[in-house]
């Protein structure tokens, strides 16, 4: 089973996820900008017959991209490390799965919410967000030895 997270405890890990996320967000959008002004040049060489490139810089450019493209692949698995889903990166969606009356649901978070406010099942997603009731709040957040 993986792991599960009491609604306090997915609160406290907010602010570590968000600067997690954010990384994620700066540096796959980088490796986007650098990944078309490489189809570019590719799209002018292949429409010019072949022209003069500065190879050195395409070099470097391609470096960037590798670099950028590794960086958001290791901010993603952190998060997932920790047990968090990333359902959406651009629109900056996680979800913390959470036991609620011995079922699995998911803590379901959205980058500019200050705090989970929302719920959902597995089969509902983003979708069937639901506010959170007080099943979440109180004794649940008490884990048994």
């Amino acid at each position: 089973m993986s792991r599960t997270f009491t609604l306090s405890e997915a609160q406290e890990l907010l602010p570590v996820l968000e600067t997690l996320l954010r990384r994620a967000q700066v540096q796959g959008s980088l490796c986007a900008t650098i990944e078309v002004e490489l189809e570019n040049l590719r799209q002018q060489i292949a429409i010019s017959g072949g022209m003069h490139v500065d190879v050195a810089k395409a070099a470097r450019r391609r470096a960037e991209r590798d670099k950028a493209l590794q960086e958001t692949k290791d901010a993603l698995a952190e998060i997932e490390s920790i047990g968090v889903q990333v359902k959406d990166l651009e629109k900056g969606l996680l979800d913390f799965p959470c036991l609620l009356e011995g079922k699995t649901v998911l803590l379901c978070w959205k980058q500019g919410e200050t705090e989970i406010a929302f719920w959902h099942s597995a089969e509902e997603g983003f979708a069937g967000r639901k506010p959170l009731d007080h099943r979440f709040h109180g004794t649940q957040d008490e884990r048994p030895n």
